[in-house]
């Protein structure tokens, strides 16, 4: 059986060869990658697009109602504001 430093060196060399696979089929995938992207004249917007139906998360929503005192506005979304709790939120339509 190996003793601890031997298999530790064992472990050094094989992470150093794990490195180098990884490094070696990396930059293969990309050389394959590019090839195919020249061949078919891809775009960015191609090959990352975003799925039909994909929530646009943080994505700005316009305001439906007003405060007509304040000027302050509430997209209808969350929890409704003090000011247009409890009343009729037609009148606060923008």
């Amino acid at each position: 059986m190996a003793s601890y430093k031997e298999l530790l060196a064992q472990r050094e060399q094989l992470d150093k060869q794990i490195k180098e696979a990884i490094a070696l089929e990396k930059s293969d995938g990309i050389a394959k990658a590019k090839l195919i992207i020249e061949q078919y004249h891809l775009t960015a917007s191609d090959l990352f697009s975003r799925k039909v139906g994909a929530r646009n998360a943080g994505a700005k929503v316009a305001p439906k109602y007003r405060n007509p005192v304040t000027g302050e506005t509430w997209t209808g979304r969350g929890k409704a504001p003090k000011w247009i709790e409890g009343r009729d939120r037609s009148s606060f339509t923008i």
